[in-house]
């Protein structure tokens, strides 16, 4: 099984490309290949492929990144399932994972993270705490979201490790993931990583 991210950027055109780009593929990079496991196509589109354990922190870590930039977001449906056909380059590459993750990009509307699977139950539980989620992670600032990355580039990094690679002080560090809502993230994606054992 493999998780595949098929994503967007919102409102590329409003920025320069040389601004937004490089932060995506160093995004891309922390969780593949190029072009094997990631690509990016149509200008602002992308698609990652990931072992499934890290599809969602891959989606979360991708916002971060994109969040950097003011008035800038991203859109990303997470397929789980079979690859059954393999190709030199992502795009290419086929099976039911890459089915999920398109049919659930093209019925992204309001929700800008989503999930899609075999298994209704597992989809609609995942999608509704990512729906609270976004309650939050949606307002992320440029400041908070350049922490949230950092933090998870740093899993094993106190508060204290951090202000100090983010030239902050820890006051700033806790506030901000605290602003982030950090810790329930973190809660979600590890229920999520419970949960994978139904599909």
């Amino acid at each position: 099984m493999v998780g595949i991210l098929t994503g967007d950027i919102k409102n590329s055109t409003d920025h320069k490309t040389a601004k937004w780009l490089p932060l995506l593929k160093q995004a891309l990079d922390q969780y593949g290949h190029e072009p094997l496991q990631w690509e990016i196509y149509r200008g602002d589109s992308f698609q990652l492929q990931t072992i499934p354990e890290q599809a969602l922190e891959a989606a979360v870590y991708l916002k971060a990144c994109i969040k950097q930039i003011r008035q800038m977001d991203v859109r990303i449906a997470i397929g789980l399932g079979e690859k059954t056909y393999e190709a030199q380059k992502i795009t290419e590459s086929n099976g039911p994972a890459f089915v999920y993750s398109g049919k659930c990009f093209e019925n992204l509307k309001k929700q800008n993270l989503a999930i899609k699977t075999a298994n209704a139950q597992f989809d609609d539980h995942i999608n509704l705490l990512l729906e609270l989620a976004l309650l939050t992670m949606d307002n992320w600032t440029p400041a908070i979201s350049k922490t949230v990355q950092k933090a998870i580039e740093n899993p094993k990094m106190n508060q204290k490790e951090l202000a100090s690679i983010l030239n902050k002080s820890q006051g700033n560090i806790s506030e901000e993931l605290n602003k982030a809502g950090f810790d329930e993230v973190q809660k979600m994606i590890h229920f999520y990583r419970t949960q994978l054992a139904q599909l």
